[in-house]
Formats: C-alpha cells, sequence, structure tokens
C-alpha cells in the first residue's frame, strides 16, 4: 500500500490546518473525543489516523522552529533565562 506524502493529502483526508496552534486545537478535539468512549469503532480508526497526522504536522513545526532558535543562537543553545 502506498502512503501519500503529507503535503498531499488524499482526497478523503482533511487538509492540514495553517498553524501549530489550529493543529493543536484539532488534536485535542479529537483526543476528548476519543476518550469519551462513544465513537463508533470506524470513526475511531479515522480519529486516529488523523491525530497521527496533526502530531506529525506539530512535530515538525517544533523541529522547524528549535533550527531557526539554533541559527540565531549561532548554534549554541543556551538556557533560557526569561528575559
Amino acid at each position: 500500500m502506498a502512503k501519500s506524502s503529507p503535503s498531499t493529502p488524499a482526497k478523503d483526508e482533511a487538509p492540514l490546518p495553517a498553524t501549530f496552534e489550529a493543529a493543536q486545537a484539532e488534536l485535542e478535539q479529537l483526543v476528548s473525543r476519543m476518550e469519551s468512549g462513544q465513537l463508533p469503532l470506524d470513526e475511531l480508526l479515522s480519529s486516529y489516523q488523523r491525530g497521527a497526522q496533526l502530531l506529525q504536522f506539530c512535530r515538525g513545526r517544533l523541529e522547524a522552529v528549535e533550527a531557526q532558535v539554533k541559527v540565531l543562537e549561532d548554534g549554541q543553545i543556551k538556557p533560557w533565562d526569561g528575559a
């Protein structure tokens, strides 16, 4: 079975959110619905798959920001001073 790339969703997949915050909010809603125990098995599986997509998207965004911070800090990770 061929996997579709994250940038080209299959015709039945919802597109990824535009922002990290939107993806996080959708993921939180999915988790809440899944934890309720009220979803039919098929919907539970599709929710799990969507959650995995959203998690991958969020991790990618966080890694991109971390890489940008490293560049700004000349490749050195410095302790956060809160300022």
